[in-house]
């Protein structure tokens, strides 16, 4: 996972010659942000999802300990600044357990935060289902978890899937974050190339802008048609 802390370009302009473009002469420098920026939200979604519905369904388990233990870290992660939270991973937690990478100080930043909104979106999917639905699960003799598995999750999905794509486009936009901490993404593109192309920085910032839209604009558009698709008749 070293691919996040790789080097800027070497600048082009160092010679004094006055920039043209900033955004054609520097595609490579957009790729690097863009591509780090998709990697964080691809493998933080991988391992924050499935965290969000084991924590969902603690949240409604019988057994008061695990309910407690998923209300506690919800309620903290949530009502966390995601930078305090960065600041932990990336400068307290290696004082205390040992050297961390940058990268993977990053991934557990967003995952602890993003994961937490997850389990809200599952649990409100799973409040969706009639309560009659566990109860029958129940009176054929069915357990917690094969109730949880079998019955409830299959319905809640089409309740839950349109706010899991609302999480994931605002942990689309929290990778950002990791720019204050020495990860190479889209908001350091835009520092950079800001400071080495003063003149130009409207059109960098509409560069950087539509990195952004080319991964939630998409995203959103899965989750209406998705909603559409799977819209219970009332």
């Amino acid at each position: 996972m070293f691919f996040f802390r790789v080097a800027f370009p070497a600048d082009p302009h160092a010679g004094g010659r006055a920039p043209t473009n900033a955004i054609f002469e520097n595609l490579d420098l957009f790729w690097l942000g863009f591509s780090n920026t998709v990697r964080l939200l691809v493998i933080t979604l991988l391992i924050a999802l499935p965290v969000g519905v084991v924590l969902a369904g603690m949240r409604i388990s019988p057994f008061t300990a695990l309910r407690g233990v998923a209300i506690v870290y919800v309620e903290a992660m949530r009502n966390t600044p995601l930078t305090l939270i960065f600041f932990f991973m990336t400068f307290v937690l290696p004082r205390l357990v040992g050297p961390i990478d940058f990268d993977v100080a990053a991934i557990l930043s967003l995952t602890l935060y993003t994961s937490a909104f997850f389990a809200e979106a599952v649990r409100s999917g799973i409040n969706s289902v009639p309560i009659g639905q566990a109860e029958a699960a129940r009176s054929i003799g069915l357990g917690f978890n094969q109730s949880l598995g079998s019955v409830i999750l299959p319905q809640a999905v089409r309740s839950v899937v349109p706010p899991i794509i609302n999480v994931t486009i605002a942990l689309t936009k929290n990778t950002s974050v990791a720019a204050g901490f020495f990860i190479v993404v889209l908001p350091n593109v835009f520092q950079r190339l800001t400071l080495q192309y003063a003149g130009e920085a409207i059109p960098i910032f509409i560069g950087v802008a539509l990195c952004y839209l080319i991964i939630t604009v998409p995203l959103g558009q899965l989750g209406d048609r998705l909603e559409k698709r799977w819209r219970i008749a009332r």
